[in-house]
């Protein structure tokens, strides 16, 4: 390898470092402070680099919501649909789907916190709309091949939100717990018409 292109794949791995910094000095500012009491200064402070630098990488704020946004969910891994994977019974995937949401929830106890500020910043908004939508349609999922009444579906998507979650670890449960009981609940509302 030639030391010209040495120094460029050396620059080019120190800049994709820096850019990691950056992503994460922000993801751990935004999960304290929240994204509004978050400026460019302080992101560049907690990465310990120039401002200049921040906005080299990052020279939008929905440039840098993006990539943190990104960094959130690969760190917090919410549940997709992977998780039903060689389950086909329905209460199965149901009790997983209950137990993985609020694992979810336990790795990310600034969700509402962030979710607050969604009407202050479209991607933000965006994207919760998203993990919403996806919500719903893992409850669909879950149940097949049933398929949901309007306040059934309602229920559903209500006892997995995470103040449900907290309510139950403010009550001395386990999120493990947590998600046995509205499990028992869903279970019972879902399938009360059923033998199994």
């Amino acid at each position: 390898m030639s030391p010209r292109a040495y120094h460029q794949k050396a620059r080019g791995e120190s800049a994709a470092e820096t850019r990691q910094r950056i992503v994460e000095a922000t993801y751990d500012l935004h999960r304290s402070r929240g994204i509004s009491a978050t400026s460019f200064r302080d992101i560049a402070e907690r990465a310990d680099v120039a401002i200049g630098t921040v906005y080299h990488h990052f020279p939008e704020l929905d440039d840098i919501l993006r990539a943190c946004g990104a960094h959130t969910m690969r760190v917090t891994m919410p549940p997709g649909a992977a998780i039903f994977e060689g389950i086909a019974s329905p209460r199965e995937r149901l009790r997983v789907l209950v137990l993985e949401t609020f694992r979810f929830y336990e790795r990310f106890p600034e969700h509402d916190f962030i979710r607050a500020e969604r009407t202050r910043f479209p991607f933000i908004d965006e994207t919760f709309r998203e993990v919403e939508e996806a919500r719903r349609t893992l409850i669909a999922t879950a149940v097949r091949p049933r398929r949901l009444g309007r306040s059934a579906a309602a229920a559903a998507f209500a006892l997995l939100e995470p103040a449900v979650h907290r309510a139950f670890l403010a009550s001395g449960l386990t999120t493990d717990q947590a998600a046995g009981e509205v499990f028992t609940l869903l279970q019972s509302t879902i399938f009360r018409r059923t033998s199994k």
